[in-house]
């Protein structure tokens, strides 16, 4: 079994010793599975106005997966889209493209 409380308290720590944006995306993915979704989208969303990852594919990708998992399709399937558009891989676009339809698909059984 993870650890994921630990974890997060080791990205805690990690984010003290060296700051970074990058390293506050990875620490709310480590909060998301430690203690919920939530938790990890809170963080994420401070993370939006943050110009270092305004091009950065996994900060979008990230968040539609904490909403999908929230049960807020239509803005994970947004999300996985601009994630989808944001990055140079083929196969990441491809699996960020499926997750937006999964997303729709999700939304139209819904209605």
């Amino acid at each position: 079994a993870t650890d994921w409380p630990r974890i997060a308290a080791l990205y805690d720590a990690l984010a003290q010793l060296l700051p970074s944006p990058v390293v506050e995306l990875n620490r709310a993915v480590a909060l998301s599975m430690a203690f919920g979704p939530a938790e990890g989208l809170a963080l994420a969303d401070t993370l939006q106005d943050e110009p270092s990852l305004r091009d950065y594919h996994l900060l979008p990708s990230v968040r539609g997966d904490l909403l999908a998992k929230l049960g807020r399709n239509e803005e994970a399937r947004a999300e996985f889209e601009r994630a989808a558009a944001l990055t140079q891989n083929e196969r990441e676009r491809t699996l960020l493209q499926a997750r937006a339809q999964a997303c729709a698909i999700q939304l139209s059984r819904s209605s």
